[in-house]
């Protein structure tokens, strides 16, 4: 029983001492650690907001925040680990080396951080913007390192990979897309009727912007008649929608002017397919 209660008092006077010892210094190393991290929080979303100030993109104001905050996250672990008596050398090269080692397992994933960093500093496209990549368009919602975030047409939400975005042909139409539609009428129909009536449609069409102004003009022309073109832009978060309404009032005016479409035994000749960029397929 004396040798139970010795070897008690022993690991206790140990357990004092190293208290006696290094206590503050734990203490210390512990409240330097806190305080650390709160301050690493407080500057990444300080920098955030003054870089959100300067006018620089949300997404990139955020980046620069993170980038900010992780430096001194970094710089407050190493300072703890020291205090610790830690040799923080071994940590570095074992850091570095672990990093080297997730650069090669992980290129796929890591490709669409870089393309992401490469998207931020370029600053192709931001929150907001109406944009079509390949044959995908839609308003832009987020940009993070990983991925960019676009609202479809529907609401729906379109998550693209980074790396897919980098190389592509990238059409920022900003807030509003441009609509193209030809039509064709006869010789006989007057032109100028035609087109007065079309722009005071588009005019007084709240969805249509002013700024540019719709451009209509006699594009083309055909066996029988001419082809008017029209160029007018409208909200790019609901394109479509606003678009098929327009031109039922472009139809319902030509209608309203006595304008007849030019038809062709019988049938209406439709007008040329354009592809993204304006151009007849």
């Amino acid at each position: 029983m004396e040798e139970q209660i010795q070897s008690v008092s022993k690991v206790l006077d140990v357990l004092l001492e190293f208290s006696v010892s290094y206590g503050f210094q734990i203490l210390g190393a512990l409240l330097f650690l806190f305080v650390g991290l709160k301050v690493a929080g407080w500057s990444g979303r300080r920098t955030a907001s003054l870089a959100t100030g300067k006018a620089i993109d949300p997404s990139l104001a955020r980046f620069i925040g993170n980038i900010v905050k992780l430096v001194i996250v970094a710089f407050v672990a190493v300072i703890t680990l020291g205090n610790f008596g830690v040799s923080t050398a071994p940590l570095i090269a074992l850091a570095g080396a672990s990093a080297f080692g997730a650069t090669l397992a992980l290129q796929g994933p890591l490709s669409n951080y870089g393309a992401g960093f490469a998207i931020l500093m370029g600053r192709q496209f931001a929150a907001g913007n109406s944009i079509t990549i390949g044959k995908v368009s839609g308003v832009v919602q987020d940009i993070t390192l990983a991925a960019t975030v676009l609202t479809g047409e529907d609401g729906e939400r379109i998550t693209i990979p980074n790396k897919e975005i980098v190389g592509q042909v990238i059409v920022n139409s900003k807030d509003s897309r441009i609509v193209e539609t030809r039509i064709a009428i006869g010789y006989g129909e007057d032109a100028g009727a035609a087109i007065e009536a079309l722009r005071a449609t588009l005019n007084g069409d709240e969805a249509v912007t002013d700024a540019p102004p719709p451009q209509i003009g006699i594009h083309d022309f055909t066996y029988g008649g001419g082809i008017l073109g029209l160029r007018y832009w409208v909200p790019g978060n609901h394109y479509f929608q606003n678009r098929y309404r327009v031109n039922l009032a472009l139809l319902e005016a030509l209608k309203g002017a006595d304008i007849t479409l030019l038809e062709g035994a019988g049938i209406a000749v439709p007008a040329p397919e354009l592809s993204a960029d304006g151009e007849q397929v």
